[in-house]
């Protein structure tokens, strides 16, 4: 029994074998999804041709010349490299060095000029303030007064410009010293970089940076404070100088508007027939129209005989009428005085206009031979071209509000001979003495003038 089973486990074991070894070629081992993984004889990829590489003989030259471009461009960026590290790196210790010398030289200079300047804009303050208040007081007692009166020129003037020449003083002394001290070993090297060194390297301001931009920006403001103050008492000079009297006069006439009965009769020292004269004066108008009068002598024959006019911006002068006239264009502005001089000879009948102490206009052949009737009428401010009416309405209706003129006269003289250009201009100087030289046919201040309407004199 044990033999036959034996025997049967043999034949098992052969049978098996046999069939390992027939079928070893056909079997396949399939790990996969035979679902999604089954390839069939007709499927299988064929091997994609590939391109053989370019066998030209152009391609040496080709990759000489990109293997050039490649190491000039990897030298150009060496380079910038290495230009922007040593760039960094001298900024670096040229920063250090300035802060160093800021350190060691800025403070003191800093410092003394800080303190001078303080100093200056404190005395500069209290003597404003002390000059104002004597201004507001002179104003003041001027009002009280009547309104009239012009003040006391000279003491006003005075301390004005004492004023102003501490200011040009204190300024000077401030720019000297900045100028000392800046100029010093080095000094140039921080006014000029002062401004390049604020940021720290972290992007913010150091404590002694800080500190000089403080300084600076003190220094500034009393500088700029110390400049407009100049500006301010150069600007109220000049307005002083307007208000006051020109040439050393101490009176002036006042027309305070255009109006026909408005104006100043003037009876001359010697009778006014005459062959050559000059008439000169100072006047500030306060408006302009196309003819203003300020000069006028006539007759019943004439009314016209001496003219000195005003236009909107020129001034005019005529001998008999206005057929001879003389005439300056662009010489007069409103609210500003002006010295004016009309002179003429009847030999050559050379009539000239002069402005400001300078000859603005000269005619020739004006009433050449023509000698001044006496007996006439002379007048400030109008024209009495409906001459000699009787009693006071008809005297009125020679004239014309609109030939009115409005503002200030001063300085009237009339001389029966022809100056000279020295004494003309010696009479036109502003801060000069002009008022004491005075006419022998008019005379400022010692001629009868008698203002009419609401003309009057003020002192």
């Amino acid at each position: 029994m044990f033999w036959w089973r034996l025997f049967q486990a043999a034949c098992v074991l052969s049978v098996c074998v046999c069939l390992q070894v027939a079928y070893e070629d056909d079997i396949e081992v399939n790990y996969a999804d035979p679902f999604y993984n089954e390839i069939t004889g007709g499927d299988t990829l064929e091997p994609t041709p590939t391109t053989p590489p370019c066998s030209s003989g152009d391609l040496t030259k080709w990759d000489k010349l990109f293997s050039m471009l490649e190491n000039s461009q990897m030298r150009e960026n060496m380079m910038l490299q290495y230009a922007d590290d040593i760039i960094k790196v001298e900024m670096g210790s040229l920063r250090g060095e300035m802060l160093r010398f800021v350190g060691q030289y800025g403070g003191s200079c800093g410092v003394a000029v800080e303190t001078a300047g303080r100093r200056m804009a404190m005395q500069f303050e209290a003597r404003l303030k002390e000059t104002m208040e004597r201004l507001k007081i002179a104003v003041q007692s001027t009002a009280a007064a009547g309104g009239n009166s012009v003040g006391d020129p000279d003491n006003l003037e005075s301390m004005v410009l004492q004023l102003l020449s501490a200011a040009r003083a204190q300024a000077s002394q401030l720019t000297k010293l900045e100028t000392s001290c800046f100029s010093s070993t080095g000094a140039g090297t921080w006014r000029n970089t002062k401004s390049e060194f604020h940021l720290a390297e972290g992007g913010g301001a150091g404590p002694q940076e800080q500190e000089f931009t403080s300084r600076d920006v003190a220094l500034d403001g009393v500088l700029a404070a110390l400049k407009q103050t100049r500006v301010e008492q150069e600007e109220a000079l000049r307005l002083q100088s307007q208000r006051h009297l020109p040439a050393g006069c101490d009176m002036a006439l006042l027309f305070p508007m255009r109006s026909r009965r408005i104006y100043t009769a003037v009876t001359p020292e010697v009778p006014l027939s005459i062959s050559s004269f000059t008439t000169c004066m100072w006047l500030k108008p306060t408006t302009l129209a196309n003819k203003t009068v300020l000069f006028s002598y006539g007759h019943r024959r004439n009314p016209y005989e001496i003219q000195l006019l005003l236009g909107q911006t020129s001034a005019l002068f005529t001998i008999g009428g206005e057929a001879h006239l003389v005439e300056a264009r662009g010489v007069v502005k409103p609210g500003e005085w002006i010295h004016l001089c009309g002179a003429w000879a009847s030999e050559q009948g050379l009539a000239t206009l002069w402005v400001g102490g300078e000859k603005v206009a000269t005619t020739p052949g004006v009433a050449e031979g023509h000698v001044l009737p006496e007996a006439g009428s002379l007048q400030l401010g109008q024209e009495r071209n409906g001459c000699c009416g009787g009693g006071l309405s008809g005297f009125e209706g020679g004239f014309d509000p609109r030939l009115a003129f409005a503002g200030k006269m001063t300085g009237v003289n009339m001389w029966d001979r022809v100056l000279s250009e020295e004494e003309i201009s010696e009479l036109a100087l502003q801060n000069g003495q002009g008022c004491e030289q005075r006419g022998n046919v008019v005379a400022w201040g010692i001629t009868e003038m008698v203002p009419h309407g609401g003309a009057q004199f003020i002192y």
